[in-house]
Order: structure tokens, then sequence, then C-alpha cells
């Protein structure tokens, strides 16, 4: 394909940049896109998968039909099969009348799914049934609908690995990889990062009313050396905030350093690291359980000062003989005092179960102390709002973007997803 062609095509389609590894990727693109072939778009997030998505619809015979984007990760489990297929009136709690699915709607045009690596295996059976014959079923019905649609998938997992840890049809994906198309990462780029960022600067300045930023050498030369992990998105959102906030607006290396996040380790507690296929993550019981153990700390601290407090007033010896049993672990504390209890009972080194057992155990004990409300013990002790306050964090941490706050987390986004209905958080 000539050069000239590619260039008219980022012109319209609003595509900055003219690394080879770019200029490839949209020539697979717009070869393909006069075919009714499949197409798999793989590439990180943030690095414009939907940009490929959209010329491959507008260049094809179908320009004229529909073209509809869904975040398959977005959709909770129990629904996806009702928003792709429709359902039929009574099929399911809430299914209060009948309603045509994505598949339907968009019959004779195209069909974007993003994140395909997090579609519920029972739905990639469905699917698959659509792209070898063009057929589906509402969910509750017996009926065999048809449909002619074109999909073109996208995701930035490895589906190869997805495949051979059971989270994906290895069917569906040879059906899907028909023509794979791989949008490289930012920092592959090279020059097309500086070129980005001039196109970004231009946009806001018109957008906020101020004169474009511009960088000395030596802060395009940072900007060059920066992996920028969330890619594209990334850095518009960087030349966005400096556009705001810098009055100078000749911006040098130090003042970009300012603005380029370096490499920060989660602040959740961690217990146990499980690594799979160069992927790490805890399960929500590991994290329970730390939340737990540390508890067990707190609550021995708390102990502690209960009972200095009433060890110094004279008339409270009675209620530390009464309650004795919950003061064990400082029993050299108050027998120095001449308190008697009970014998103390042999320390052993406990498995890591056994501790959180004994610190559910403690928890449980301590709301019988008549010092603290049971309603306060309750509230402070919740796992609940423990969770619920290190989800708020993530959120906070990551700007609400629910992928990068599970990844913290480390829990799926769907279960995030389920975690943000279940507190009722609005992110």
């Amino acid at each position: 394909m000539r050069n000239i062609d590619i260039q008219s095509i980022k012109q319209r389609f609003g595509i900055i940049g003219n690394s080879p590894v770019l200029n490839y990727a949209i020539q697979v693109a717009v070869q393909v896109a006069p075919t009714d072939m499949t197409v798999l778009i793989t590439g990180e997030s943030g690095s414009g998968k939907e940009s490929f998505s959209k010329i491959i619809h507008h260049l094809s015979p179908r320009k004229h039909g529909q073209f509809i984007a869904i975040n398959c990760g977005a959709i909770p489990e129990g629904t996806i099969d009702s928003e792709l297929f429709g359902h039929e009136k009574g099929s399911f709690t809430g299914a209060t009348e009948t309603r045509k699915g994505y598949f339907e709607v968009t019959d004779g045009g195209t069909i974007f799914l993003d994140e395909i690596g997090e579609m519920p295996l029972g739905t990639q059976a469905r699917l698959l049934r659509v792209l070898e014959n063009g057929e589906f079923i509402k969910v509750g019905s017996s009926k065999v609908q048809k449909t002619d649609v074109r999909v073109v998938a996208a995701t930035n997992v490895n589906l190869i690995n997805a495949v051979e840890n059971g989270r994906f049809r290895e069917d569906l994906y040879y059906r899907l990889n028909t023509v794979p198309i791989t949008v490289p990462a930012l920092r592959e780029r090279g020059e097309d990062v500086y070129l980005l960022f001039r196109k970004f600067a231009s946009d806001f300045s018109e957008k906020y009313k101020v004169k474009p930023i511009t960088l000395t050498p030596d802060a395009v030369q940072e900007l060059l050396n920066f992996r920028f992990p969330g890619n594209i998105r990334q850095l518009k959102n960087i030349v966005e905030q400096i556009s705001v906030l810098e009055y100078d607006r000749e911006v040098d290396g130090e003042k970009l350093r300012n603005y380029l996040p370096r490499e920060q380790s989660s602040s959740l507690p961690a217990l146990l690291k499980r690594e799979s296929n160069a992927e790490q993550s805890f399960s929500e019981r590991d994290l329970l359980y730390k939340v737990l153990f540390d508890m067990r700390h707190d609550m021995a601290d708390l102990k502690k000062l209960v009972f200095e407090m009433i060890a110094h007033q004279p008339n409270d010896k009675e209620i530390l003989k009464e309650h004795s049993h919950l003061f064990e672990n400082i029993e050299p504390a108050y027998q120095s005092r001449g308190f008697q209890t009970h014998e103390p009972k042999p320390k052993h080194s406990e498995p890591y179960y056994l501790a959180v057992k004994q610190a559910e155990q403690e928890e449980y004990e301590e709301e019988k102390v008549e010092d603290i409300p049971h309603e306060a013990a309750e509230e402070s002790l919740s796992l609940e709002d423990k969770e619920k306050e290190m989800i708020l964090k993530a959120l906070k941490k990551h700007h609400n973007k629910r992928k990068y706050a599970a990844q913290d987390l480390g829990i799926s986004e769907r279960t995030l997803y389920r975690k943000l209905k279940q507190y009722d958080i609005e992110d």
C-alpha cells in the first residue's frame, strides 16, 4: 500500500505517528477491512486498539451498518448473555419485556468486543456459534435466530496463557485469530511520543484558552526515555495536567519529571505472593486473613492501654480480677501490682491459620468488656468496612480506573465490579 494512502487514513481517523510498527499495523487493518474475516487486535491497555476497529469497519462494505464497541470486562457475568444475545420476557427476574441483544441490533454491521479475555466461558461458547454459523438463541428462548455480524475482538492479555489455564476456549481463540493485528505500545514508537505530546498540547490550549505547552531539549529527552505503562491515555493525562497547572508555558526536564510517576509498590497488605505466567495476585481470603492478623496485634495494644487505665484507679481492682482472662498477654504487668489471676496458658508457635482463629476468638471475647460499647466494637472490627476502605483507597489512587485498582487489590475487575455494587460505591 502506498505511503500517501496510510497518511490519509491517519488523518481521517486521528492517528498520530510515523513509526514503522504503527504503519504496518495500519496497513494490515486496511488490507483486511474489505473482507469479512474475523480480526483479533492485541496490544496494551491505552494503546489505541479501538481506532483500528473503526478503520476496519469504515473501510469495509459494512460501513453503512451499525458499529458497536462493547467492553466485555465491564458487563457483569450474570447479564452479559442478555446484553449480547437478548432475552425473552420473563426469562429471569427483572425481564419485564423482550429485549434485543447487540448481535441482533447490529445485523449487517460490526461488533467490537474489547477485553475479550474477560468473557465468561459460557458466553464464549455462544459467541463461537455465532462466528461459525451466524446463529444465536436469546436467553429464555428455544428459537434459533440468524445474524450477519462481523466481529472484531481486542485483548490486552495473553490469550495463549488464558487457554493453557482453562480461562479461554482454544477453538474460539483460533476462530477469532484469523487475522492478528498487533498495536505497538507507546514506548515502542520512538519519536511518536513527542508528536503526540505536541498534538495534545495544541488540543488543550484550545480547550482551556491558554498558550500551548512547549518542551526544552532536555525535557524532550526525558519524555522519550519514559516508558509510559499507560500508553497514549497516560500521556494525554500528563499533558492535560501540565497545560492546566504550569504558568510558565516552556517546561524543562526538571519540571517534567514532577509529572512523570515513578515506580511504586502497592501500599496494600501483602501476605503471600503467587506467580503464574509472570502474573502475581492475592486471593481475597489471604487479604482478609491479613486484616484479621493485624487486628490481633491492635487488640493486644488496646488491652495494654485499657489495663494501664484501670490499674491506676484503686477502686477498679475488682474489674481486673473479674475480667482477668482478658489480660493474659500482659500477665507480668499486673502480677507485679499484686493482682492474682488464673495460670496463664503456655505460648505455642502456631501456624498462621490458627493465629487467625485465635484473633477471631479474641474479637468475640473483647465484646464482653463493659467499657467498650458493643456497637463501636462491631464497627471497628468489621471486615466489610476494612475491605470497603481498601477498595476506596485503590480507586482514589488510580483515579477511579477500575482495571488498575483491581490489579492493585489483587482481584479481577469483575470481582471489583461486584464489590462496588455490594458496598454501593459509585466510582
